[in-house]
């Protein structure tokens, strides 16, 4: 086993949860923006954003045969592997001065969910912060050995 694997795993998760709390950030400060992206010669509004991730390392088995074989910890952290836009509908408000009203004076609006971001950003902010523990841990435990060898 390697001696970082523990500090590897919890850096590739930190940095995957910082881009997580990114995009949800960023979904949050477009939730009214109705002018997203041009698509097709008309205006969109913005879409609404998630992260997918995978595990670092191929699949569980090929990972516990490894580990069986070569006496190692299995495991390798998390990556992103894509941000996904969300396909759901644009929720349609009835605003007739707004200047993106259609003739019946609805405006699409973004698919952003407030309370669904802040629950995101929250659940990644436990996350960030769990890892952190892991990683001052790792550490504290490497310097406790360091400080075995000396006596």
């Amino acid at each position: 086993m390697s001696l970082f694997q523990g500090i590897n795993s919890s850096a590739s998760a930190l940095t995957s949860q910082r881009l997580r709390m990114d995009v949800a950030s960023a979904n949050m400060a477009n939730a009214e923006t109705t002018r997203g992206a041009f698509v097709d010669g008309e205006w969109e509004p913005y879409r609404r954003k998630n992260v997918a991730f995978a595990p670092n390392s191929s699949n569980f088995a090929s990972q516990f045969q490894q580990a069986l074989k070569s006496n190692q910890q299995a495991g390798g952290g998390v990556k992103v592997t894509e941000i996904v836009e969300d396909e759901s509908p644009f929720r349609q408000v009835y605003q007739p001065e707004h200047p993106d009203a259609d003739e019946e004076g609805y405006v699409a609006m973004p698919n952003v969910d407030p309370l669904k971001e802040m629950v995101n950003i929250m659940g990644a902010t436990r996350s960030y912060e769990a890892n952190v523990t892991v990683m001052n841990s790792s550490k504290n435990m490497m310097l406790k050995a360091l400080e075995i060898g000396r006596g």
